[in-house]
């Protein structure tokens, strides 16, 4: 698959027309949207990753591993 980098300005009613018109295709065009300029640097997490130290907690503080309830 070929790829191409857009930058599309949204402020206005047309760019905010073509960006519905991309996102309407997830299968062909991917949207990323930039990260917030407070957490640019910092470490972020995927939901498995928060949700594998969230079970690691919990099992630390019950004493038994709490995937497996």
């Amino acid at each position: 698959m070929q790829t191409i980098n857009v930058q599309i300005n949204i402020d206005s009613p047309t760019g905010r027309r073509l960006l519905k018109e991309v996102q309407r295709h997830p299968k062909v065009a991917k949207v990323e949207y930039p990260l917030p300029e407070e957490i640019v640097g910092e470490k972020t997490y995927t939901l498995e990753e928060s949700f594998d130290q969230c079970c690691d907690i919990l099992s630390e503080h019950y004493k038994c591993d709490v995937r497996k309830l």
